[in-house]
């Protein structure tokens, strides 16, 4: 039965005679910062992302239709020095390679020359120290662990020293040297597994042998480069149209530098970007894609893959292109 107070009003409803309502909960004391911040360390340090932020000139008006995310004529002239350098290097890799390339290019046994190929893209030239900067032997490493194919050995890659472009990871071991072994083995060759249908052209060539090297742990610029290697080194008769930069990981400087430099971000209108600038400026396109590696990259992690010091082609027309 409803009750009635004095007032005659319900009960429950009555301010004056109603019980009164229990205290609330008493807040839940605040963790201290220590507690908070270590549970948010942790959790940071399960997903940390390292980004390479490349350095950004002031910028001071500069303005191209082929690099519109440029805005410095610092950046622009840094711009054309990797290009010049990129697309030197590649001329050199056709006529007079340096290093091992040589060795690519001479050797009589296709299926060695594209395993040597194979293996400097994975393990990358060694860079100049700071301390010597003309004394280091850029295919040091590669030298002292590379194996014959014919053997069927893997290289020994415990503590082996890698260039800045490099797919190695000491996690994985020999893992993706099995895996591309395997690849060839099912095709029957190295030649064979890449080559695809004679009638291809260079261009679609080149795209499907980079699609069929999508194995564990070989990453976008290591296809790239062996596939160029061996092109350039006339072991494959292929060449690329693209930059390839679908699909390639988050922090892939090429990609960062495109979608910086080209200002825009999705992959086909980059192909397309970099295919002017490419034609502007008179190189090849793969000129373009180290370019913008390098571009990007920090003095460590830039990539001149053991070119000689003099590779690099004028700048000069390159920086009038662009507007410089």
């Amino acid at each position: 039965m409803p009750q009635f107070c004095r007032h005659n009003r319900l009960l429950q409803n009555c301010p004056i005679c109603r019980e009164p309502e229990p205290p609330p909960a008493a807040r839940r004391a605040p963790r201290s910062r220590g507690a908070r911040s270590g549970r948010s360390s942790a959790a940071s340090a399960a997903a940390t992302v390292t980004i390479r932020r490349a350095p950004r000139a002031v910028e001071d008006g500069y303005q191209s239709e082929l690099v519109p995310g440029i805005h410095a004529r610092a950046d622009a002239h840094r711009l054309a020095d990797e290009l010049a350098f990129a697309s030197g290097r590649l001329a050199e890799l056709a006529t007079a390679p340096p290093g091992l390339y040589a060795e690519v290019a001479s050797e009589p046994d296709v299926e060695e020359a594209l395993w040597l190929a194979f293996l400097i893209a994975y393990l990358s030239p060694l860079e100049p120290s700071a301390a010597e900067p003309s004394g280091t032997d850029p295919f040091a490493a590669i030298r002292a662990v590379r194996t014959r194919w014919r053997d069927a050995e893997l290289p020994g890659l415990d503590g082996v020293a890698t260039g800045p472009r490099t797919a190695h990871d000491p996690a994985r071991g020999a893992a993706t040297l099995i895996a591309y072994r395997r690849f060839a083995e099912r095709a029957g060759s190295q030649a064979r597994a890449l080559a695809g249908e004679e009638q291809w052209a260079p261009d679609r060539r080149f795209a499907r042998a980079f699609e069929r090297l999508a194995l564990p742990g070989l990453h976008r610029a290591a296809r790239f480069d062996f596939l160029v290697t061996a092109g350039r080194t006339g072991r494959l008769d292929a060449r690329p149209s693209s930059l390839f930069l679908r699909g390639a990981a988050g922090d892939d400087p090429t990609g960062l530098a495109a979608r910086r430099v080209l200002g825009i971000a999705d992959p086909a209108l980059l192909d397309r970007r970099a295919a002017m600038v490419a034609e502007a400026a008179g190189v090849p396109i793969e000129a373009v894609e180290l370019a913008l590696w390098n571009w990007q990259a920090d003095d460590a992690a830039r990539a001149t893959l053991g070119a000689s010091p003099t590779a690099a082609a004028p700048s000069e027309p390159i920086a009038s292109a662009l507007g410089l």
